[in-house]
């Protein structure tokens, strides 16, 4: 999975200013153009903020900034994204290009077993052979669906016709617009974290793009990020 940060204009003080209007006014403008604390002692007042809109669920002040990424990966991964309807999207488009030939194929790491009950389940590892028949048929489905679709192209069927042959693990790219109330949104549904408070169970090609998108948060937006989770990792 990849995902690159495209920009951003995100940092700890977007949510300071925001919450701070409330009761300083025109005050803030000038702190508004600011991207980080003066002192200790202001990092510390800044912090303790922070904490307590994170705490306290004061989720407004989180939505004052947006972070662009890319993404490639399968389009089963896309369809668990578009499930989160708080963000924007722009995906590569099969009608309008013929889709290269790469597909997904889970690696030797990849657990295979599921056990427990619905909404609660464990991945175990599979055994040698269990994950030889999943790499096998993989790629053969993928080489048979691929060739399928070629064809269809070579005798002039439409892109969006041929298309309809193709399996959910080639991969696509998009661009994911958000703010950080809703990546903490996202972050808290999509990764299994110790001291969640509400524990998560996502697949684990979702949980890859989110891990890599949670690094550029964490570098971004540092106090933001640390009352996260701190808090038990459930979005103000």
């Amino acid at each position: 999975m990849t995902v690159e940060l495209v920009r951003a204009s995100a940092h700890d003080s977007d949510v300071l200013f925001a919450a701070r209007v409330s009761t300083l006014g025109e005050q803030t403008l000038e702190q508004s153009q600011l991207e980080g604390s003066e002192s200790e002692a202001d990092e510390k007042r800044d912090r303790g903020l922070i904490n307590y809109l994170m705490r306290d669920r004061h989720g407004s002040p989180f939505e004052h900034n947006s972070m662009t990424f890319y993404v490639c990966a399968p389009i089963f991964v896309f369809r668990e994204f578009m499930r989160h309807r708080i963000a924007s999207y722009n995906e590569e488009s099969g009608r309008y290009r013929e889709l290269n030939p790469v597909f997904y194929v889970p690696s030797n790491e990849r657990n295979l077993v599921q056990v427990g009950k619905a909404g609660a389940y464990d991945f175990l590892p599979g055994t040698a052979e269990q994950t030889a028949l999943v790499q096998q048929q993989t790629r053969a489905a993928a080489i048979h669906a691929y060739e399928a679709y070629q064809r269809m192209l070579q005798a002039g069927v439409a892109r969006e016709v041929a298309r309809i042959v193709l399996p959910l693990n080639i991969y696509s790219s998009m661009y994911v617009t958000l703010n950080a109330r809703s990546l903490m949104n996202f972050l808290s549904l999509r990764t299994k974290r110790e001291g969640s408070q509400f524990p998560s169970f996502p697949q684990r090609e979702i949980e890859m793009c989110a891990e890599q998108m949670e690094t550029h948060f964490e570098k971004l937006m540092p106090l933001t990020h640390a009352s996260f989770n701190k808090n038990g990792r459930v979005s103000p």
